[in-house]
């Protein structure tokens, strides 16, 4: 079983970039495709990108698509997005979990917050 941590959530204005990390333990980090999601105040938990186990093949919700990027290391069992022109409505904590297709697998982290002023 993986078990995954997110950091690298904090407090942006408007057009900023933050880059989150998921650091895995467990089992093989590199044959599990891997995943983020988002859940705003008020609002549902949604999909926001994944990964292929090789790296390869990403998938992206329209929201962020063309200001987000997904990408993994799988040497050092982390996965990253990378999220630039921040917007406020990105406002929200994040998660990370292995994935199949856009449905997550495992039980979730604590997440790490992401506040975006305007």
């Amino acid at each position: 079983q993986v078990q995954v941590g997110e950091s690298g959530g904090g407090s942006v204005q408007a057009g900023g970039s933050l880059r989150l990390s998921c650091a895995a333990s467990g089992r093989i980090f590199s044959t599990y495709a891997m995943g983020w999601f988002r859940q705003a105040p008020g609002k549902e938990r949604e999909f926001v990108a994944s990964i292929g186990w090789r790296g390869v093949n990403t998938d992206y919700a329209d929201s962020v698509k063309g200001g987000t990027t997904i990408f993994r290391d799988n040497a050092k069992s982390t996965a990253y997005l990378q999220m630039n022109s921040l917007k406020p409505n990105d406002t929200a904590v994040y998660y990370c979990n292995a994935v199949l297709g856009r449905n997550p697998m495992l039980d979730w982290g604590q997440g790490t917050q992401v506040t975006v002023s305007s």
